[in-house]
């Protein structure tokens, strides 16, 4: 033990170790070997982010930094797995091991979410939650806000109340930017004005159902995260448990998780964040780009700053074009790639007469690319909304060309996988209402009433679990429901994990074929869901990460088609990010579209529809086309009505920015566009907070 009392772990630098960063370009490398102080990496797309944060895990651990003390932050678990191989594999190597020997692991690498979910379990005791809270997933979430919606009455106003989605999406908005319930109605939700007190009172009321339930959503655990960190004794264990701090897609992350961070280092030592404002495009869910922007200045000393610039994606004619786009933010962190890759191709800008043409220029120039070995799954159209593509999906059908539009029923949404799981969540949680009204109705002769008598029942009672026991089920149900009781005692033991939900699955599959026409493929979900269980140490884990970060969809919609074995893909551009194709189509390259006459009502929201053309651009590897359409249909328009508009080329490609562009096609000259958006309201103060971890909560939406 150290002076610290912390384990002292073995250094492993030295010639081995420094071997395995060989490949590493001069950027990287000085990333990765950066001291204690904090860093910044701003990392270029396709600058090989992954593996520069992934060595300076394994060279921190090389040094040696304990892995149980260090916290590696990410936006989804394959992006935490894909880290953790990588920085296993570099450890492997540098340390000599046997084939069949571990590297050491990393247990505190996850998304955001399940980190926090963790660490709330941990320390629940002190913030009056119950270990076993359940973490709600967004169709719940907006269920269960229904249902107080509906208590509350507001559902038989006189005048149109929000709907249960835009209520969530309220509530979620005003804590994940921390700014007061008027401010958010009034920027992001101005049909919703005049609603402010009511809105107070849903949300006060939803939080103390969360609370009854000893249930969580995902807003929460950000939020009970955030809070737990501003009571000192907790604040201080936590911050003296880790020695280093990684963040990766740090332009992603919203005031919320800004502040954690700040809260587990508040000066920035040990902190390492990576990413790129240059491709910042979801402040819809409430991202804040100033995060990384403001980052360096919010450290003592002021954070390092590495920019990597070597691009091993694209080619340097492409780059070119992405960086004259890129060069006309207002505000960003300096940086230019660049690439070994030269070539003789620029990136196109494509004339069309209109949509139609657009939609068979396209066909024509996916099938030439096929014919040359460019296989259809290499290439990809990409667009700024999903009904863009609409003229498109009707040609590529004419043609007999198959192609997979990104989309579809997500997994946790599928009504046979729900049930699986309130089964299993209301055995963790018997005080989870939703989870239990949904489990009961699955028993035979077991209807809405008896399920709301029972639910009703259990909530009243200080021993929900001898209430269930207690309850007097329908004559009709008496067999199945003793079945049911004998399921949820074995489940309430905890005897045997992954086996508690393969017993489920016994139990719940010859319901199926009563339930359901297509039981075979429904029951293919659930085996899948069984080989995940595998693969977490409990339930409790399992429940938590699967409701966080979901396999994206069900089996039968997650197959690649069987129309073809080849296949283009269509998908938006904020869907695209981090994808990478040979050629690259971006529809409707015009104002109106890129940007969105939606996003045009500040300077903020302009430059975030420049840089998701960028990010659009930078998805090419060979060949980039970009489609102007010089006449569209523009749909729904608030004062005129159903129109054509006369495309003109993008503000973001004025005339000194076209000379890196080849036209293809007819064009007239490429005006000069310029714009005086407004600047950004700037965030009211924060209200003061107490301890009492549910009134912080609800002092978010109440100020």
């Amino acid at each position: 033990m150290d002076a610290a009392g912390h384990p002292c772990i073995p250094s492993w630098s030295g010639t081995a170790g420094a071997d395995v960063f060989g490949e590493l370009n001069a950027q990287q490398r000085e990333a990765v070997m950066h001291g204690s102080g904090a860093l910044l990496v701003i990392a270029g797309a396709g600058s090989g982010k992954t593996l520069t944060l992934a060595a300076r895990v394994a060279r921190l651990v090389l040094d040696g930094a304990d892995p149980q003390r260090l916290m590696l932050l990410t936006f989804s678990r394959r992006a935490a797995q894909e880290m953790q191989h990588r920085a296993g594999l570099l450890l492997h190597r540098a340390l000599g091991l046997h084939e069949r020997q571990r590297a050491p692991a990393l247990p505190w690498s996850g998304t955001f979410h399940s980190v926090g979910a963790r660490l709330l379990r941990e320390q629940a005791a002190q913030l009056g939650l119950s270990p076993d809270f359940t973490v709600l997933d967004r169709g719940d979430s907006e269920d269960l806000i229904g249902l107080v919606r509906q208590e509350l009455g507001f559902a038989a106003t006189r005048m149109r109340f929000p709907l249960k989605g835009t209520c969530l999406s309220i509530y979620s908005r005003v804590v994940n930017t921390r700014e007061p319930l008027a401010r958010v109605i009034g920027s992001a939700f101005p049909w919703c004005a005049g609603w402010e007190e009511e809105l107070t009172r849903l949300f006060d009321a939803y939080a103390g159902e969360k609370q009854r339930q000893q249930v969580l959503d995902f807003d929460d655990l950000l939020l009970y995260w955030s809070l737990m960190m501003e009571e000192p004794s907790i604040a201080h264990v936590l911050r003296d448990r880790f020695d280093h701090v990684l963040v990766d897609e740090y332009q992603d992350t919203n005031r919320m998780q800004a502040a954690i961070l700040a809260a587990l280092a508040p000066e920035g030592r040990g902190v390492t964040v990576v990413g790129d404002d240059a491709q910042s495009i979801y402040s819809f869910r409430a991202a804040q780009v100033r995060n990384i922007l403001d980052f360096p200045k919010t450290c003592t000393p002021a954070a390092r700053v590495i920019a990597l610039e070597q691009n091993y994606r694209s080619t340097q004619p492409l780059l070119d074009a992405s960086n004259a786009v890129i060069a006309q933010a207002g505000e960003r962190h300096d940086k230019r790639l660049w690439s070994e890759r030269a070539s003789s191709m620029r990136a196109e800008l494509v004339a069309v007469e209109d949509e139609s043409d657009q939609a068979r220029w396209i066909a024509d120039a996916v099938l030439a690319r096929r014919e040359e070995g460019v296989t259809l799954k290499r290439q990809a159209v990409l667009f700024r909304t999903g009904h863009h593509s609409a003229a498109l999906e009707l040609e590529l059908g004419r043609r007999n060309i198959p192609f997979v539009k990104f989309g579809g029923l997500r997994f946790l949404e599928a009504a046979h996988v729900k049930d699986v799981l309130s089964v299993l969540r209301w055995a963790q949680n018997p005080r989870c209402t939703l989870a239990g009204l949904r489990a009961a109705q699955l028993v035979p002769g077991f209807g809405p009433a008896s399920a709301r008598r029972l639910s009703d029942a259990m909530a009243a009672a200080e021993d929900a679990v001898a209430a269930l026991h207690a309850f007097k089920p329908p004559a009709a149900s008496l067999e199945d429901w003793s079945r049911f009781l004998a399921l949820y005692d074995a489940l309430r033991a905890h005897a045997d994990w992954p086996g508690e939900l393969q017993a489920v699955q016994r139990w719940y599959a010859p319901l199926l074929a009563s339930l359901h026409d297509d039981a075979p493929t429904r029951l293919a979900d659930i085996e899948q869901l069984a080989r995940l269980a595998g693969g977490y140490p409990s339930r409790e884990r399992f429940l938590t990460e699967l409701t966080l970060d979901p396999p994206s969809a069900t089996s039968d919609e997650s197959q690649e088609p069987g129309l073809d074995e080849d296949y283009l893909i269509l998908s938006t551009i904020h869907s695209a990010k981090g994808q990478e194709w040979h050629a690259v189509y971006v529809l409707n390259v015009v104002d109106g579209c890129i940007p969105s006459d939606m996003a045009t009502g500040s300077a903020a929201e302009i430059d975030e529809e420049r840089r998701l053309l960028y990010v659009a651009m930078t998805r090419a590897r060979e060949r980039l086309h970009l489609l102007v359409p010089q006449r569209f249909y523009v749909t729904q328009q608030s004062s005129l009505g159903d129109r054509h508009l006369y495309g003109a080329l993008t503000r973001f490609i004025p005339p000194e920015v076209a000379r890196h562009f080849a036209w293809v096609g007819p064009h007239s000259a490429v005006p000069e566009i310029t714009s005086a958006a407004s600047q950004a309201e700037k965030p009211g103060p924060l209200p003061a907070p107490g301890f009492d971890i549910a009134a912080r909560a609800r002092a978010r939406w109440s100020s």
